[in-house]
């Protein structure tokens, strides 16, 4: 497979349309809070180079899933971890690949557990959620919707 053009600025992938933004994030703790500017960086850049809408909860709510999903694969995977962001029709996709085969199980919701409700909140904002396992480790994929529902329900989730 040949490597994607890399940008100098910030070290994602080009995307011929800049629909689309990969990144290898490696390092310490701060990668988490690169990961969510960088998907900002991205939404904000669809938006006025594509002339795409983009709602200030799904920059909201995008930021939360990429953290959540890099927390996860920096806190269960050895290795780098890459980020994938893509916009699919009125969605911005998140895919979050690591080296651990694991997949990972939502767990049942209780009240009382401190912490490891991150695969819980990413299944109830996105849109469309699938964890795949890869020749080599896993892939996390969630959809957010660009617009809020102008009726204001709450969107459900399809499957990929």
């Amino acid at each position: 497979m040949e490597p994607l053009p890399v940008n100098e600025d910030d070290g994602t992938a080009r995307s011929e349309q800049s629909m689309q933004t990969t990144v290898a994030l490696e390092g310490d703790g701060t990668v988490i809070a690169q990961a969510r500017h960088l998907a900002s960086q991205f939404l904000t850049r669809v938006q006025g180079e594509q002339g795409l809408p983009v709602s200030q909860r799904a920059m909201d709510l995008t930021q939360l899933v990429v953290s959540e999903l890099v927390t996860n694969a920096r806190k269960y995977a050895p290795g780098p971890v890459l980020m994938d962001l893509r916009i699919v029709g009125d969605t911005v996709e998140v895919a979050v690949w690591d080296s651990e085969p694991v997949l990972p199980v939502a767990r049942a919701a209780d009240a009382g557990r401190v912490g490891q409700h991150g695969l819980e909140i990413v299944m109830a904002v996105a849109q469309a959620f699938e964890v795949r396992r890869e020749p080599v480790g896993k892939r996390i994929t969630a959809r957010i919707a660009l617009l809020d529902d102008p009726g204001g329900a709450l969107a459900g989730r399809n499957p990929l």
